[in-house]
């Protein structure tokens, strides 16, 4: 018992070494200015093009959404989680141990001698396909729909919606998502990467903003272009090029992208047009567990048919049946399904909707 305690406590004081360290020594690797960073460029997207013009550009619970953005990514780690986490992973791992003899789950790492570039891949694609299958468990369970209400009580979507839900959502998504991601052997640095892609994603399927598909696709195209061009991730394609060699694989990726895979775009990556019906109030009545649960692809929607997106969803309503009787402050809605003080959906004719 002496060792998880000694867990507990290291996590705790390491995580708020680390957050000091984060806020008080910026870096390329500092994820506190990358959230910064990243919702700073949305901001201003949604101020400069936005889809719905006449929404506010603080609009409805902007204010809360930001503060859940750092207290789902810092403060709640602080307060308990990453300590807990710690304690719960050690534990996990010597209960393995115990039952197979010594398997360590931790130890296992069967794309240590892959490049950099084929982990990321397959890190990202188990992450999000697990996330997938999380998020649908949020509709499908009434228990943990009572925390997944949080996100979808957004009546006006903006780019911090994205980080608007109850904690008990990092609870229930790092835990389904570890077992995968320890047997691939996916470490910190790996997950990093992965992470800011998605957060950038996440931002972008939320914000209020409209893209041509041959735009984000020329980015991503730009994105791979950037690392085959610099030899980045350990993709080798290119031996010592020059800096015009460089340049000019960026150029051909980004028009690879803005005219080919942009043809794709659609149908393998999430956009807001499409999780604004993720959010919408009413659904389609052979739908009522809910539509488009994709976090950053789409795909996985498409191949296991629960894509729509029936018209232009720009003005649809948002939320769910009895949202305007929801908690709108954060003290209350922490404690959502918890205490006996909850919201019950039922009390207003909610009937498993998204």
């Amino acid at each position: 018992m002496g060792k998880y305690l000694d867990i507990f406590l290291n996590g705790y004081q390491g995580y708020a070494s680390y957050l000091w360290g984060e806020i008080t020594n910026p870096s390329f690797r500092s994820y506190f200015y990358w959230l910064i960073a990243v919702s700073v460029f949305f901001f201003v997207l949604e101020v400069v093009i936005p889809w719905r013009k006449k929404q506010a550009t603080f609009r409805k619970d902007f204010w809360l959404d930001a503060f859940y953005m750092f207290f789902n990514f810092f403060i709640f780690s602080l307060i308990i989680y990453n300590a807990a986490s710690d304690v719960i992973v050690n534990l996990f791992n010597d209960g393995i141990k115990g039952i197979t003899g010594g398997f360590d789950l931790q130890a296992l790492n069967p794309m240590s001698s892959w490049p950099l570039w084929s982990i990321l891949l397959v890190g990202f694609l188990v992450r999000d396909f697990v996330q997938w299958w999380v998020h649908r468990l949020l509709h499908k369970s009434n228990w943990l729909w009572q925390f997944h209400q949080v996100h979808h009580s957004v009546e006006e979507m903006g780019f911090a919606a994205h980080l608007r839900y109850h904690w008990m959502e990092n609870v229930v998504y790092r835990t389904l998502e570890y077992i995968p991601l320890a047997l691939l052997g996916i470490g910190l640095h790996d997950f990093f990467i992965i992470h800011i892609f998605t957060l950038a994603w996440g931002h972008y399927n939320h914000s209020n903003i409209k893209i041509n598909h041959r735009i984000t696709g020329g980015v991503v195209g730009a994105l791979l272009g950037i690392a085959v061009g610099y030899s980045l991730l350990d993709i080798q394609l290119l031996a010592n090029p020059t800096t015009a060699i460089s340049i000019g694989t960026i150029i051909g990726f980004t028009l690879f992208g803005a005219f080919v895979l942009s043809y794709a775009m659609k149908y393998l990556f999430n956009s807001p047009e499409m999780h604004i019906w993720h959010h919408s109030y009413e659904l389609p009545e052979d739908r009522r567990y809910g539509i488009n649960f994709g976090l950053t692809l789409a795909i996985w929607d498409y191949l296991w048919g629960t894509a729509y997106i029936p018209k232009d969803g720009k003005e649809i309503k948002l939320g769910f049946p009895g949202v305007e009787n929801f908690p709108n402050s954060f003290s209350k809605q922490v404690l959502l399904g918890l205490t006996d003080k909850h919201f019950d959906a039922q009390d207003y004719e909610r009937i498993d909707q998204t």
